[in-house]
C-alpha cells in the first residue's frame, strides 16, 4: 500500500474518532443536560464523519485498489492526490473546529473559517476524483468481456 493511501486511511480513522467523541458529547448534553444542539454543532459532527471519515476512507481505498496508471499516461498526476489530502484534511479540521465554536458564539471570523474549510473540502474532493478518473479502466475485464463473459 502506497504511503499516500495509508495517510488517507489513517486520517479517516482520526476523523472517525473525532466524530464519535463529538457525537457522544452532543448526546450527553442533549439528553442529560437538556441543552439544545445547534445546527452548527450538528454540522460539525456530520462533516467529521461524512467528509473526514467516509470520503477520506473512500479516497484512500480507491488510491490503493484502483489499477495503476500506465507509465505513459500523462493524465495521471500523483501530486494532485497529495494536494487533495492537503485540502481535505486541514479543511475538514478547520470546518469542524469552527462549527463547534460557532455553535457557542458565532462571529465573522468563525463564519469565514467555516467557508474556507468548506471550500477546501470541496476542492480536495474534486481533486481526488479528478486524479482517480483516469484510473477507472478495464484491467483484465476487457479480455473476459471480449470472450463473451458477462458480469
Amino acid at each position: 500500500m502506497h504511503s499516500l493511501a495509508r495517510r488517507f486511511l489513517k486520517t479517516a480513522i482520526v476523523f472517525l474518532v473525532v466524530g464519535l467523541l463529538l457525537g457522544v458529547w452532543l448526546l450527553l448534553r442533549r439528553e442529560l443536560g437538556g441543552d439544545a444542539i445547534s445546527a452548527r454543532e450538528l454540522s460539525a459532527h456530520t462533516h467529521s464523519l461524512l467528509v473526514g471519515f467516509v470520503m477520506m476512507m473512500i479516497a484512500g481505498v480507491a488510491l490503493w485498489l484502483f489499477p495503476r496508471p500506465s507509465s505513459d499516461d500523462t493524465r495521471y498526476k500523483p501530486r494532485l492526490a497529495e494536494a487533495a489530502w492537503w485540502c481535505i484534511a486541514p479543511g475538514t479540521a478547520l470546518r469542524v473546529t469552527a462549527e463547534v465554536f460557532a455553535g457557542f458564539e458565532p462571529g465573522p471570523m468563525l463564519r469565514g473559517a467555516i467557508v474556507v474549510g468548506g471550500l477546501a473540502q470541496a476542492v480536495g474532493l474534486a481533486l481526488v476524483f479528478w486524479t482517480l478518473f483516469p484510473r477507472i479502466r478495464a484491467a483484465g475485464s476487457a479480455q473476459r468481456e471480449a470472450k463473451g463473459e458477462r458480469f
